[in-house]
């Protein structure tokens, strides 16, 4: 049976694991995935900045969901932004992905209107499962500065 909860720091290596499969899954090198010290001091510190949710059957990880609080000033609303999800190639089919989405909006505590994430374009298959749940386009792409260029700003 499949049971869904909420992430504690005992599971920052499973989650690490699990992101490390995803960014191996969308084409990256392990330098894409934070570090252990990281993800314990930026979810699980004085101060969290995400949340994660894990869904298991019998204590065997099936897959994760890390969000956090968003914003719109259109809708004058709170939301969640998912910012990696991933489900265990064994566990596809089994509505994890959509139980992992449902049950973090019933742990979130901020009133969120709506859900939104990102998805590679290459992804047809994450995209088409996304479009059955009844996700549409936002019309925008997201952007990012870093390193020397941020510095510079």
């Amino acid at each position: 049976m499949i049971r869904y909860r909420p992430a504690i720091a005992a599971d920052v290596p499973t989650l690490l694991q699990m992101l490390q499969g995803l960014a191996e899954h969308d084409g990256s090198t392990s330098a894409a995935v934070a570090s252990e010290a990281s993800l314990l001091q930026h979810g699980f510190g004085r101060r969290p900045l995400f949340w994660a949710m894990i869904a298991e059957d019998a204590a065997q990880p099936l897959g994760m969901a890390i969000y956090y609080p968003d914003y719109s000033t259109h809708r004058g609303q709170p939301g969640v932004y998912v910012q990696d999800i991933f489900v265990a190639d064994t566990a596809r089919g089994l509505g994890v992905g959509r139980g992992l989405l449902a049950q973090l909006m019933h742990a979130q505590d901020w009133q969120a209107q709506y859900l939104t994430l990102g998805v590679s374009a290459d992804n047809a298959i994450a995209r088409g499962f996304y479009q059955r749940l009844g996700f549409r386009v936002r019309g925008y792409e997201f952007l990012i500065i870093d390193g020397s260029e941020l510095e510079a700003l």
